[in-house]
């Protein structure tokens, strides 16, 4: 074996370490081992491009958003009492206090609330926006459903969305009684504290595009 075949197998074998704690890290099976290969043939331009994935990976979570951005899992049912869900915990408290007396209500009527939707982080909201874009063809499209990080009421927990189609219903005709509304007409889910409790609620807006 010469010196030259010696290099190369200890360079692969410090690159493949290398690799393997960036994939520990949440890093690409598939960059690090395609980086691997070539980097005999150019050590200097693929240490400087393994460098640059490890500190994109580090700069990363492992999984981008989940419930401490406000996420409601699939499959989850979260109520306005689920104060330990990041999506109830970070509303308003105002907001979340009549939410709950409104549901404490629904339920006396045989109607259970759920939050599908309460307060989200600003990456969340953007994601959710980003998602709009795709789905709708344009920012304008999906304005109509989504808002901005910054003009999103439910970035500032001052918004929720409410399930199932009849608490929705229910929310819609007695939610003044606890100063909740529903905010855009193609939204029944939606709702914000606009009014005192028992005062009227402005007239929805047409869409979240305003």
């Amino acid at each position: 074996m010469d010196s030259t075949q010696t290099r190369t197998e200890e360079d692969t074998a410090t690159t493949t370490a290398r690799g393997r704690r960036w994939l520990a890290a949440g890093g690409s099976a598939a960059a690090v081992l395609a980086l691997a290969g070539v980097y005999a043939a150019d050590p200097p331009g693929t240490e400087a491009a393994l460098r640059s994935l490890a500190s994109t990976v580090t700069a990363q979570p492992v999984t981008a958003g989940g419930e401490a951005d406000g996420e409601v899992p699939d499959g989850r049912t979260l109520s306005p009492f689920d104060t330990e869900a990041p999506a109830v915990r970070n509303l308003d408290k105002p907001l979340r206090e009549a939410l709950q007396r409104a549901a404490d209500d629904a339920r006396a009527q045989g109607i259970e609330m759920t939050v599908t939707s309460g307060w989200r982080s600003k990456a969340y909201q953007q994601r959710l926006l980003d998602r709009g874009v795709v789905k709708y063809g344009s920012v304008e499209q999906a304005r109509r459903f989504v808002n901005t990080p910054e003009k999103s009421a439910h970035v500032t927990g001052k918004a929720v969305d409410v399930g199932p189609t009849n608490a929705d219903y229910w929310l819609i005709q007695h939610g003044a009684k606890y100063g909740l509304c529903q905010v855009y007409n193609n939204e029944i889910w939606h709702f914000e504290l606009l009014t005192p409790p028992g005062g009227t609620c402005p007239a929805p807006l047409p869409d979240a595009a305003g």
